[in-house]
């Protein structure tokens, strides 16, 4: 057999975002796209800002402007700026050399798992989690253990300590969460640092691609000045609508352990993974536009009505605070089963089992308030077929 046995395996265990995300293109073809309420896929669906896109285009016109191999960690210029906007939001001192440039924060995380782990180290996740967190952490010889979050979607300092052991290597928090939407307070993650200062050499991996995505002024505490072993890999794929540019980064924290090592590690894994170096023009699109996002209020607005038609089904969900997405009980155990009903509705869901937590169901709600409104009627008839056989 050509294909490898791993490969092989992860096929058919691949995500479930992507396996719902291919049978709304089938249920599109026959039904038509209007008929069709996908909720799969956290593809952004808003338009970039315009500052993004006219930047784009300037930059791509003018004939002065380099398209060729720069160093692999990217732009100086562009990491110094990057450094900078960094230093403000995290509320510590970063330059240009604690500034990696990636390949999205997917690429970013890769490089980080690719440098920090040997063969059998531990990564830890809360669950849920995003499902290629697993994928990630075996691409490098790592194995993922999850820790429970609390009944409330949080992380869970005690299951924390209980999952450490003498080969954790690191922990990736996600904060705004994928795919609960859950924001970790302060208090969470100094509930954390207390655990993890008996273990000072687990690196918190901080992925979060969902920062400025956060509704009702809430604020996402940094874990750059929380964590002394931390590190940041984010990405403009959510903040400005330009997911398939894949540009990131990955921000190395002032008092990280062994940071000179840590840097041309990442530096490195840049390089032989093949990625070589973040995309040229996006590197300097993204440059220009660090303080800029899309128009949250437009998020925020789906999910109040999302909200709406959840409460009015009396479904139970976590939180949603940020991000966007909803992580909704299932009316029945099985999740598979409670997705396979909205499905005969032309409702495309993603079961909580993809996520690392049975018993829910994942609604993306990067799409627009005709889709929400229309899928209405399905959620109401999947959630009675339930309530019809009981």
């Amino acid at each position: 057999m050509l294909v490898s046995k791993k490969i092989s395996e992860y096929s058919k265990r691949s995500s479930w975002i992507r396996k719902m995300f291919e049978e709304g293109a089938r249920l599109k073809s026959i039904h038509g796209t209007e008929n069709v309420y996908d909720f799969s896929l956290g593809n952004p669906d808003l338009d970039p800002p315009k500052v993004a896109i006219d930047t784009m285009a300037e930059i791509a016109g003018d004939p002065g402007t380099s398209h060729g191999y720069m160093p692999n960690a990217g732009y100086t210029d562009v990491r110094e700026r990057i450094a900078k906007f960094v230093s403000g939001v995290q509320g510590v001192d970063l330059n240009a050399e604690d500034i990696i440039m990636s390949c999205g924060a997917g690429g970013g995380l890769n490089v980080v798992l690719k440098t920090i782990t040997d063969t059998g180290d531990e990564i830890m996740a809360i669950a849920p989690y995003f499902v290629e967190y697993r994928f990630y952490a075996e691409n490098h010889g790592g194995i993922l253990v999850c820790s429970e979050s609390n009944n409330e979607f949080l992380p869970d300092a005690e299951n924390i300590e209980r999952n450490i052991s003498a080969r954790t290597k690191a922990i990736i928090l996600n904060s705004p969460n994928n795919p609960t939407g859950r924001v970790y307070s302060e208090d969470t993650l100094l509930e954390i640092k207390d655990v993890l200062s008996n273990y000072q050499h687990i690196l918190v991996i901080s992925d979060e691609p969902y920062r400025k995505l956060v509704y009702d002024d809430l604020e996402v505490p940094s874990i750059l000045r929380t964590f002394p072993n931390s590190i940041v890999v984010t990405s403009a794929s959510k903040e400005l609508s330009l997911a398939g540019e894949r540009i990131g980064y990955i921000a190395v924290g002032p008092a990280v352990q062994d940071k000179k090592e840590l840097i041309e590690g990442l530096i490195l894994s840049t390089r032989i993974l093949g990625f070589v170096n973040a995309p040229a023009l996006m590197q300097r699109v993204l440059a220009q536009c660090i303080d800029t996002s899309v128009d949250i209020d437009v998020y925020k607005r789906r999910r109040d009505l999302f909200v709406s038609i959840l409460n009015e089904m009396g479904l139970e969900y976590a939180p949603p605070e940020g991000a966007f997405y909803l992580f909704v009980k299932s009316p029945v155990p099985d999740d598979i089963e409670f997705t396979k009903a909205l499905q005969k509705e032309r409702i495309l869901a993603v079961p909580g089992s993809g996520f690392g937590k049975k018993g829910y169901v994942r609604f993306a709600y990067c799409t627009d308030e005709e889709t929400i409104a229309g899928a209405k009627e399905g959620i109401r008839k999947a959630v009675f077929s339930f309530n019809r056989k009981s």
